[in-house]
């Protein structure tokens, strides 16, 4: 009897094979939704459980498992990289040195962003500045309605984060990979030597920041365990069939299945950084995390 399950991915060249069916998935029968922006469907997911197995950004599935959303974590980077090119301003506006970004306003599209998260991270890792010096103007509500935002925390009217930067109602703008290329196109990174920087915080680290992985609907693992792990497995395969089509930059090397050591270091720092941010307020379980997952072994 075949399993039916609806599936929530983005359309990468690693899940290409899975939704064309090369990599076939045994026993289970995928309908592969679509949304966009992809992000979109991570409030939904989270608020209504509307999908079985859904890509999520790792921010928010640490805030939905702290809410006691039913979902589970499946162990996926589906993109990742680094954003110290993330943090950007205007080209001809007044130079900011991140140092200078206390008592400043910064924009970000949600405080819960998981490239804001990652940014957060860096600015008070690197240079001292806590997330708690800035005010974060955002252009959009959490994804968790249950989530409430830190006294720091301000929304905007704007449609756009880029727009507050041009508008000058922030000194600096926080924007994901996609926006830097779009509305993003002409600002220039606020921290000097953004990409020699990413590289070190690599080195230093041992892994490259997570920010998409993979849930699962509880009441689905528990009544068909084994056909979460045939959609996992089939994943895990599109993943490695199509390593030759990735390059050795931290995005390239970020995507990967199981609970690897780097993967496993990028969650742990990340599940830090969004305690020290308030992002949640309790500390997360990765232990417990990794438990969860009744198929696989760490």
């Amino acid at each position: 009897m075949m399993t039916a399950m609806s599936v929530l991915l983005g359309d990468y060249p690693h899940t290409r094979p899975l939704k064309d069916g090369t990599v076939p998935v045994p026993g289970v029968e995928c309908a592969y939704a679509q949304a966009s922006p992809l992000y979109s469907a991570f409030a939904r997911m989270v608020r209504s459980l509307e999908y079985d197995v859904c890509e999520m950004a790792l921010a928010t599935y640490f805030q939905a498992r702290e809410a006691g959303v039913p979902i589970t974590l499946l162990p996926v980077a589906m993109i990742g990289g680094t954003h110290h090119g993330s943090l950007t301003r205007l080209p001809d506006g007044p130079r900011i040195t991140p140092r200078e970004l206390a008592g400043a306003r910064v924009g970000v599209r949600s405080y819960s962003q998981t490239t804001g998260l990652w940014v957060r991270g860096v600015l008070r890792e690197d240079y001292g500045v806590e997330s708690s010096d800035v005010t974060w103007v955002t252009t959009e509500e959490p994804h968790v309605a249950q989530y409430r935002e830190p006294e720091n925390v301000c929304r905007s009217g704007a449609a756009k984060v880029a727009d507050l930067l041009r508008d000058g109602e922030v000194s600096a703008a926080v924007l994901g990979p996609k926006a830097i290329g779009n509305q993003g196109a002409g600002l220039v990174p606020v921290l000097p030597d953004a990409q020699e920087a990413a590289l070190a915080w690599i080195d230093r680290h041992g892994t490259v920041p997570v920010n998409h992985v993979v849930v699962v609907r509880d009441e689905v693992l528990a009544a068909a365990p084994q056909a979460v792990a045939a959609l996992y497995e089939a994943l895990a395969a599109s993943i490695a069939a199509t390593a030759d089509q990735r390059d050795a930059s931290p995005a390239g090397r970020a995507v990967s299945a199981g609970w690897s050591d780097p993967f496993v270091a990028s969650v742990r720092i990340a599940a830090r950084y969004a305690q020290e941010q308030q992002v949640v307020r309790e500390p997360i379980d990765l232990d417990r995390i990794v438990k969860d997952v009744p198929f696989l072994d760490a």
